[in-house]
């Protein structure tokens, strides 16, 4: 009896720390498709499917480039959770104003070669005419916005690994709602369309980096004083630091690339398949940016188990993960089976291109609780630093699933074959990622 009390105790307050970590992550999270989605009804209700289109090759090249370094997030949390954990706050400082410094050089990298990365990108996007030079205008204003932008990314990252969810929610919750002020008021106002989308963008991204060096000096400036120029810069920890995060961006690079490869197929079919996929898109992302409020929690409390050499609750937080990432997936489940049609209508009221989502609205049905298996993992990997194995499961995942499924059914089921080929993609890294799992945290259970 008094086992069971015991037990009953901890489960709720591990539930507690789950829950005041994925809240705010979840909120923050849904800020960012509630951002593209007001894009995406803005441009949908334009007179052509065109302008949406533009959105969504725009859209799909910043993705393909800022989460390529995805790591800048994901790597400063698992490796500041786990400093964090062993109370290692010199190595804390080091973490995040490395993370910074290599932001804003990358950020300015892409703005130097702005020019050679579009035309490599427009080459490989085969769409309308129209819609590649309402893109690349898009592409040519929003690119401006990389260094703050990627800087967010590691602030983010840090806050997280500190077990501070408040500040990321806030920094969304300012951008985000910034952005989509300045975008109604530059399309509706200033008749900007496109270019409007890309310079609210790119204002809320500066305005929102200036607050988060506001938080971080009004929060933890007192606590994080070991700033030492020579340590942050030195070669070996910057090399330490990229060597660490490779399986990251090799990972995140493949991923990316199914998204942008998506989009660009549905660009060759026509303007009303690519405005239709790309509104399916949002609801397909929707729920990994909910989900990813407890994988973010889970990065956190796992990193910070494992750097305090709690065996005990890092199985604890790992199997609560899931039931929580597994619910909130067969939710999202049910409201697009009975909301399906009147959620797409809120984003255009175009009626082709209604018409033709709904014909495929049953891949983002099911995806949800597929999806949210592999979300949750990649959560628990990045929180235990454990990269490798998350770059195997995205390797067999996009080069033996996703391209081949696609290119031997395109013929057979047309634009079902690229819907068929993401789900598989997602079911094969939710399975080889639970298959690596006994191997990976069997070590820290017996450390």
């Amino acid at each position: 009896m008094l086992l069971s009390h015991l037990s009953i105790k901890i489960f709720s307050l591990l539930n507690k720390q789950i829950l005041r970590l994925a809240i705010p992550n979840i909120l923050s999270n849904l800020s960012v498709p509630l951002l593209s989605s007001v894009d995406t009804a803005v441009m949908g209700h334009l007179e052509s499917p065109v302008y949406l289109g533009a959105i969504a090759v725009g859209s799909m090249i910043f993705s393909l480039l800022y989460w390529s370094f995805g790591f800048l997030r994901m790597g400063t949390t698992g490796l500041t959770a786990q400093a964090y954990g062993s109370k290692n706050n010199k190595e804390i400082s080091n973490l995040l104003f490395r993370a910074i410094f290599i932001s804003i050089g990358i950020g300015f990298a892409f703005i130097i070669f702005q020019n050679p990365i579009s035309e490599i990108v427009f080459y490989f996007v085969e769409g309308s005419d129209e819609v590649e030079m309402f893109a690349g205008n898009y592409f040519d204003i929003r690119i401006y916005a990389a260094p703050a932008t990627l800087s967010l990314f590691a602030f983010n990252g840090w806050f997280l690994g500190m077990q501070n969810a408040k500040i990321p929610l806030v920094l969304s919750l300012f951008v985000n709602i910034l952005n989509i002020v300045f975008n109604l008021l530059f399309v509706y106002q200033f008749d900007m369309k496109v270019e409007g989308i890309a310079w609210g963008t790119v204002i809320s991204q500066y305005l929102g980096l200036f607050l988060a060096i506001i938080l971080f000096k009004k929060n933890y400036a007192s606590k994080v004083n070991y700033f030492n120029i020579k340590l942050i810069l030195n070669k070996e920890e910057l090399l330490k630091f990229f060597k660490l995060n490779l399986d990251i961006f090799i990972r995140t690079l493949l991923l990316i690339s199914t998204i942008a490869f998506f989009t660009a197929k549905s660009a060759e079919f026509n303007d009303n398949i690519l405005a239709a996929n790309f509104i399916l898109l949002q609801l397909w992302l929707i729920v990994s940016y909910g989900v990813d409020g407890f994988a973010f929690a889970s990065e956190s409390l796992v990193g910070k188990f494992i750097g305090a050499k709690d065996s005990i609750n890092l199985r604890k937080v790992i199997s609560h993960s899931f039931v929580w990432g597994i619910g909130l997936g067969l939710l999202t489940s049910a409201i697009y089976l009975i909301f399906g049609r009147g959620i797409i209508s809120l984003y255009t009221n175009q009626q082709d291109v209604i018409e033709v989502a709904m014909s495929f609205i049953i891949w983002v049905t099911i995806s949800p609780v597929i999806n949210s298996v592999s979300f949750i993992w990649d959560g628990i990997y990045i929180g235990a630093t454990e990269t490798r194995k998350m770059l195997y499961s995205m390797l067999i995942s996009v080069l033996i699933f996703f391209y081949p499924i696609y290119f031997l059914t395109l013929e057979y089921i047309g634009n079902h074959s690229i819907w068929l080929a993401l789900t598989f993609f997602m079911v094969i890294r939710g399975l080889t990622l639970t298959i690596y799992s006994k191997r990976v945290f069997n070590k820290f259970s017996t450390s």
